[in-house]
């Protein structure tokens, strides 16, 4: 039996077969924030969790990452208006390092000047966050959206916004038992402009 981080309430992921339960060590289950909380407006998030520990039958999992569904981002583009977009790494008060991608829709479209505020607004908040609390109490507020929420009321007063949310999380390293991530920020964010113009090409189409 999979089971998820203590935070999450220890709620049951699922199971694996494996012919050794040193082979589970290492492995990635996903899951929503639906099947975690119940709550049917979650169904959007997934969630990545990384078995760490084997304790008799239950498999012990750390928390991976998570991410929008691909459909809930395509929903959340709108043509003639802005995206601001944040990358940013960050280590949490008990040493976990992450990386966080930030986005803010607007109602219409806005300056660059005013882009370049409300991402420095992204970084400052959730770097404060981050030095302020523990990976248990960081990711509960990143993906029940106290964190967006925060980041909303103090960029609407730049623009009108209609989202905030961070859309994708990513584990980097742990204290003494994951090895770091070293890909550099600029490759991944690569990566992310590719997919998100991917889907905004989709979303025009469509209109």
């Amino acid at each position: 039996m999979v089971i998820a981080p203590s935070f999450f309430g220890n709620i049951e992921l699922g199971s694996i077969p494996a012919q050794e339960e040193q082979m589970l060590i290492g492995r990635v289950v996903e899951a929503t924030l639906y099947d975690i909380t119940g709550d049917f407006s979650h169904h959007y998030l997934k969630m990545f969790f990384q078995i760490h520990k084997i304790e008799g039958k239950t498999a012990r999992t750390l928390f991976k990452g998570h991410e929008y569904s691909r459909d809930y981002l395509r929903s959340l583009v709108r043509r003639r208006t802005t995206k601001v977009d944040g990358l940013f790494n960050l280590a949490t008060k008990d040493g976990f390092k992450l990386r966080i991608s930030v986005s803010a829709l607007t109602l219409s479209r806005i300056k660059t000047s005013q882009e370049k505020v409300i991402r420095d607004m992204m970084e400052k908040t959730i770097k404060d966050k981050a030095a302020a609390l523990t990976l248990d109490q960081f990711v509960q507020e990143m993906v029940l959206g106290k964190i967006a929420s925060d980041i909303y009321n103090q960029a609407k007063l730049v623009a009108p916004l209609r989202h905030v949310g961070i859309r994708k999380s990513k584990l980097l390293a742990a204290p003494g038992v994951l090895p770091p991530d070293t890909a550099p920020v600029t490759e991944e964010a690569e990566a992310e402009e590719e997919e998100e113009a991917e889907i905004e090409e989709e979303t025009e189409a469509e209109e």
